[in-house]
C-alpha cells in the first residue's frame, strides 16, 4: 500500500524540522510527504529543502484558511492510496509507519486513529498537559486508547483515511477545532471499517503554556456542542462530565464558606489526580503540574461546553453567527 503523509504547518519551521527528522528515521520507507504551508509568515521551505534528498517530499504554500482546508489541499496533491494526517508538533518513533502498515494490511481498516504520548525530552509543562489530555479523570479515556472509533475519535494529529473513504465523505470541514471528530462521525455513518491502532502512537509536543492551553480546551468544549448539533446521535454523558464537575465544584466551594468540611471532596479529588499523575509520570514536579493542567482542562472545557449548550441547544442560535472564531472563511 502506498502512503501520503500530509502535514499542515503554520509559523512553525523548527517543529517541522523535528518531525521530518523522525520521518527520515522510519524503518518503513514507502511513503511520500506533503507539507502544506498555511499562509505562514515564518515559512519552512528552506527546512523542507534540507530533506529533498533523503525523503520523497513536496512543499506547497497557500493562503491561510485553517488546518482542515490545508489537509484537503494536501490530499489534492497526494498520490498515495492511503492518507496519514500528522500535526507539525508531533514526533514519530522509528517503527510508527511499520506498525501502521502491518495493522492496515492485517485488519483491513479503511480509517484509523492513533494515540499520543509524551516524549522523555518534553518539558515538564508539556508532560503535564499530555497527562491532562489523556487521563481518564479529565477526558473519560476518549483519547487514551479506546478500541472503538465511536468512543475513540481519531484526532488529526495522528489519523489515517483511505483515498476512497476521504473522497466519499468529503474531507475536513471549516470548523476548528473539531473538524477531525466531525470527519470521524461522517466516516462512521458511511459504514466504513474503522479502528484504533494502539501501537501507532506519536509523541505530541503541544508547545503551549497554561494560558494557551485554557483557551484551547475552552474551544474544545464549544466545538463539542457544535458537533452535538450536527451529529445528535454522537452525544455521550462523558462529554458533559467536566461541566457537571465544574458546577459541583463551585457549589462545594460556595458552601464551604458556611460549612468548612464541604471543601473535603475538592481536596480529595485533587489528591486522587495527584496520585494518578504521579503513578503515570513518575515525576513529582510533573504530577503537581499535572493537577494544575487537569483543573485547567476541566474548567476550560466545562465552561466552553456550558456556553455552547446555552447558545446552540437552549437558545437555538446559529453556530457560525455566535462563534465565528470557530470557523475559517474558506475550506
Amino acid at each position: 500500500m502506498t502512503y501520503s503523509i500530509i502535514i499542515p504547518v503554520y509559523n512553525r519551521p523548527d517543529e517541522i524540522k523535528e518531525l521530518l527528522e523522525s520521518l527520515a528515521l522510519q524503518t518503513f520507507t514507502d511513503f511520500e510527504i506533503i507539507v502544506v504551508e498555511d499562509g505562514s509568515t515564518e515559512t519552512c521551505d528552506s527546512i523542507v529543502g534540507q530533506y529533498k534528498q533523503s525523503l520523497s517530499i513536496k512543499y506547497y504554500f497557500k493562503e491561510n484558511s485553517g488546518p482542515g482546508a490545508s489537509r484537503n489541499f494536501g490530499v489534492g496533491k497526494a498520490s498515495g492510496a492511503f492518507f496519514i494526517f500528522l500535526d507539525s508538533d508531533c514526533l514519530l518513533p522509528p517503527n510508527y509507519l511499520d506498525q501502521i502498515n502491518q495493522h492496515l494490511n492485517k485488519d483491513g481498516l479503511q480509517a484509523f486513529g492513533g494515540p499520543d504520548k509524551a516524549h522523555p525530552s518534553f518539558t515538564n509543562i508539556q508532560k503535564a498537559i499530555n497527562y491532562a489530555m489523556t487521563s481518564f479523570f479529565t477526558t473519560g479515556g476518549i483519547r487514551g486508547g479506546k478500541k472503538k472509533l465511536d468512543k475513540f475519535q481519531p484526532r488529526s494529529f495522528n489519523m489515517g483515511i483511505s483515498r476512497n473513504v476521504f473522497e466519499t465523505v468529503g474531507g475536513f470541514s471549516s470548523l476548528h477545532p473539531g473538524e477531525d471528530p466531525d470527519l470521524s462521525y461522517r466516516i462512521i455513518k458511511s459504514g466504513f471499517k474503522t479502528g484504533l491502532i494502539s501501537e501507532g502512537f506519536v509523541y505530541h509536543k503541544r508547545r503551549i503554556d497554561f494560558s494557551k492551553f485554557y483557551n484551547q480546551v475552552h474551544k474544545f468544549g464549544i466545538a463539542r456542542t457544535i458537533l452535538m448539533k450536527w451529529h445528535p446521535e454522537s452525544f455521550k454523558i462523558v462529554y458533559a462530565l467536566p461541566s457537571i464537575f465544574l458546577i459541583v465544584l463551585f457549589c462545594l466551594l460556595g458552601l464551604s464558606v458556611y460549612w468548612g468540611w464541604m471543601v473535603l471532596p475538592v481536596v480529595s479529588g485533587g489528591l486522587i489526580l495527584f496520585i494518578d499523575a504521579l503513578l503515570k509520570t513518575k515525576n513529582l514536579t510533573v504530577a503537581i503540574l499535572g493537577v494544575i493542567a487537569s483543573i485547567i482542562q476541566i474548567t476550560g472545557y466545562g465552561s466552553g461546553f456550558l456556553i455552547g449548550i446555552w447558545h446552540l441547544h437552549l437558545l437555538r442560535k446559529d453556530e457560525k453567527s455566535v462563534f465565528p472564531n470557530m470557523f475559517f472563511n474558506s475550506n
